[in-house]
């Protein structure tokens, strides 16, 4: 089935069309139309949003009310969250599926999602997360990290939980403050390393741990991703350090991460420092942005709108010209995908045709206005607006 879009404008303006066939765009460009096309009125064309860093399992979306709390600790947050999820009755799956119904309308089509592994739940989050996507198989792209969010070393029994999610068929091995959390930075990342190694898997650390000891465990994670031969399949979340060291230390790490295609993942909070984008992306990192949680026990805030979380990146670094609000889509979109590993995506022959139609003129219009009533369209299909 052959089915083409005309009348849109691509990220800079320039009046395009997009021919799909079989869920692939053959063509896209000027001029590009049809005797049945469909006309989309000149509406701004993206590819879809990638959301690359996301709790499923732990989101309250459409549940009561529950604020958030105020902690100087982790700790605290992790044991909180414990009390409040255990405390509620919804399958994590069915509070899952709400949000991905959010997301979905608002544009995104593939998603990582960090599950949460620890020898109090076992592997229900899991096998929860493996029933989503299974329902969800025909709209979103879903991947899974094996994710230590009490501990992984200091929890004894949690090392094997990791190992048996990723033999149920999790992609990506998931790591916790080598040193914050576990007080023994080497030995959670030799484990790391080594489980994603022996499976072929990808490895995604949320690190929190803030200027030089943070800084020091990016160079390690650098040193293990160097000597596994893991480039280009590892993720470092959060990495509030990055914004807290000397520039001089800044670009020589950064050198190390693009070289090494290792990708950072933000999700540009107010409270903290965070990662340097721009010069970071100028160095040759990926560097995109995420939710993270989205009304959960941690935090009420967060819609699952990636243009929003692409808006708040460009606030957070005070962008507001045309080159930065396409560098904040690009958070979004192009380097989400690359961090993920993502492939065949983007607005290009070949692609897999999944690309969102908003009611903008252009990125920074798209971007400081957030429209709703988008147009989603997955494998050549409009399956949200």
């Amino acid at each position: 089935m052959t089915t083409t879009y005309s009348n849109l404008r691509d990220i800079d303006g320039q009046a395009v069309g997009i021919r799909c066939t079989a869920g692939i765009i053959d063509a896209v460009g000027p001029g590009i139309t049809a005797p049945d096309a469909v006309d989309c009125g000149g509406r701004l064309v993206l590819p879809a949003f990638v959301e690359p860093h996301v709790h499923l399992d732990k989101t309250l979306w459409g549940e009561s009310w529950q604020p958030g709390r105020r902690s100087e600790r982790l700790r605290d947050y992790i044991d909180n969250e414990r009390r409040v999820l255990s405390a509620n009755p919804t399958p994590p799956q069915e509070r899952a599926g709400r949000l991905l119904t959010e997301m979905l309308r608002h544009g995104t089509t593939a998603v990582r999602s960090h599950i949460d592994v620890a020898p109090d739940m076992g592997l229900s989050h899991v096998e929860a997360m493996l029933r989503v996507r299974e329902e969800w198989h025909d709209r979103i792209d879903l991947q899974f990290v094996a994710f230590p969010q009490q501990g992984l070393l200091c929890r004894p029994g949690t090392a094997g939980l990791i190992r048996e999610a990723m033999d149920m068929g999790v992609e990506t091995v998931g790591g916790l403050d080598p040193a914050g959390i576990d007080g023994d930075p080497d030995g959670q990342l030799r484990f790391i390393f080594d489980l994603a190694v022996e499976k072929g898997a990808g490895v995604d650390i949320h690190l929190h741990d803030k200027g030089d000891l943070g800084a020091w465990q990016v160079e390690r994670i650098a040193e293990y991703t160097a000597a596994t031969g893991l480039a280009g399949k590892v993720m470092i979340s959060h990495a509030y350090c990055l914004g807290m060291i000397p520039e001089t230390r800044l670009d020589q790490i950064g050198q190390r991460l693009a070289d090494l295609r290792i990708s950072l993942m933000t999700s540009a909070p107010a409270d903290i420092a965070v990662p340097p984008v721009e010069r970071l992306t100028e160095i040759g990192v990926t560097v995109c942005c995420g939710s993270d949680g989205i009304r959960d026990a941690w935090s009420p805030f967060g819609n699952g709108d990636m243009l929003e979380r692409a808006f708040l990146t460009a606030y957070r670094f005070d962008w507001n010209t045309d080159e930065d609000f396409r560098r904040a889509i690009g958070c979004a979109t192009t380097a989400a995908a690359q961090a993920i590993g993502l492939a065949n995506y983007g607005l290009r022959p070949g692609a897999r045709a999944d690309f969102v139609m908003i009611e903008a003129q252009n990125a920074g219009d798209a971007l400081c206005r957030r429209p709703a009533g988008r147009q989603v369209v997955r494998r050549g299909v409009v399956v949200a607006g």
